[in-house]
């Protein structure tokens, strides 16, 4: 029996991400717009119940809850051709439709006062499913909707695809937020938007990338690394499985991506030949990786886990073959106080998606340098606290209007997780405690 996943989408952010997702979906397991299985995909062996359930009619509807505090994105996915796909009773936009305006206070406030119809949503879609195993979470961290309405809800594994955005408040946005995903989630996939127009301009040679073409992107990273739970095999067959190896302490649940070989349908016809080892090692440079952290293989960073998840009909000696070259060649350095191994899931693609290559490969990375990325907010949130600029906007909302503990608090927070990732680059980090660096 398939373990279900709900996917929350919250914000502009988390919606538009999540519309092109479930595009995404319908695409590779045969469903059309409005929900219907297309003829050519009635005898397919993939499991479309992991993240759809059928309707009375038949019908698939997604397992999505989308929710806004303003109305504009959500307006646009119920005026497209897939309007009929979702569940009219799972979206939720607030009957204000002001918006939190990028201010993460706003928002918490809103969501305080919204929690019960919120609730009310996801027990009726929980109680819907047989084995739910978990929740997979899109959002940005900097703005104000997405921002806040996190995990409070949430008390089951909470996989979080969390996008880091420029906002002017970014800083105290991104902070407040981290806090709440360093305590209570389980895996946070972490994207930035230098790193995916970075990406979308080298790569794809796209000068001024659309959001649209941003997200589509995220949207790739999102599909692969669920498809040992859609196309499953005899391993990774559900989160669990999937991302428990990745995380040996459970602070350190912060993920880095790389996605390779990345082409635009234009480039489809001049595509390079594909193997097992060309897809493993492209993965481990840094040109490839979905985040703005340098992986100097000569710095004091390295890596807790890896976990390359392989597309295409592979050879499984092919695989021993490639990670034994990598080792060779001491292309990735591991952490001194634990296993220096590149795990490895073979999955299948999907058959009604014509793709150019034979093998494509996803990396899911447990990395110490993902802290630079926590760092550089800090010094962010430094400059604009030493000024005392934008709080007044904060002040305002009730939970600031005594004081700024809050702020404080999530400073503390992620100044620890920051000292616990480069204390995982030492011998003697299973003994650490941040008490022993004050």
């Amino acid at each position: 029996m398939p373990c279900e996943m709900i996917t929350l989408q919250l914000g502009q952010c988390g919606n538009q991400i999540g519309f092109e997702f479930w595009k995404r979906l319908c695409a590779e397991h045969g469903i059309s717009p409005e929900g219907i299985l297309e003829d050519y995909a009635i005898d397919g062996t993939d499991r479309k119940d992991v993240f759809f359930y059928q309707s009375d009619d038949e019908h698939y509807i997604p397992r999505a809850v989308l929710l806004d505090l303003e109305p504009r994105v959500i307006h646009t996915i119920m005026n497209s051709p897939y309007s009929k796909l979702y569940n009219p009773e799972n979206i939720y936009l607030s009957k204000h439709g002001g918006g939190a305006g990028n201010n993460w206070a706003s928002g918490y406030h809103q969501g305080e006062k919204l929690q019960e119809e919120i609730f009310d949503i996801l027990d009726r879609e929980a109680d819907g499913s047989d084995s739910l195993e978990g929740f997979v979470l899109c959002h940005s961290i900097a703005g104000g909707t997405g921002s806040e309405m996190i995990l409070k809800f949430v008390m089951i594994p909470l996989s979080c695809f969390s996008f880091f955005s420029d906002v002017v408040v970014q800083p105290y946005n991104s902070l407040l937020t981290l806090k709440r995903l360093t305590q209570c989630a389980d895996c946070v996939v972490v994207l930035d938007n230098t790193a995916l127009n970075r990406i979308a301009s080298d790569r794809l040679h796209i000068q001024n990338p659309s959001f649209t073409q941003i997200n589509k992107l995220v949207s790739t990273i999102m599909s692969v690394s669920t498809t040992t739970l859609r196309y499953p095999s005899y391993m990774n067959n559900d989160l669990v499985s999937l991302i428990a190896p990745l995380i040996p302490t459970p602070r350190l649940h912060f993920l880095m991506t790389g996605y390779t070989p990345i082409s635009t349908d234009q480039e489809g016809a001049s595509v390079r030949k594909t193997s097992v080892l060309d897809v493993m090692r492209r993965l481990l440079q840094p040109k490839n990786m979905m985040v703005s952290a340098a992986l100097d293989r000569n710095a004091s960073h390295c890596y807790i886990s890896i976990l390359n998840i392989i597309q295409g009909e592979v050879d499984p000696t092919q695989v021993h073959k490639s990670l034994q070259r990598i080792r060779e060649r001491k292309l990735a350095q591991f952490i001194p106080w634990g296993p220096a191994s590149i795990q490895v899931a073979l999955s299948r693609k999907s058959p009604y998606i014509q793709t150019t290559h034979r093998v494509s490969g996803l990396m899911l990375a447990n990395h110490t340098n993902i802290s630079s990325l926590f760092d550089r907010a800090l010094q962010q949130y430094d400059k604009l606290r030493k000024r005392e600029a934008f709080l007044e906007q904060f002040r305002k909302e009730k939970m600031f209007e005594d004081n700024l503990d809050e702020l404080d608090s999530s400073r503390s927070v992620v100044e620890y997780l920051v000292k616990e990732y480069q204390a995982a680059t030492r011998f003697d980090y299973l003994t650490w405690s941040p008490t022993k660096e004050q």
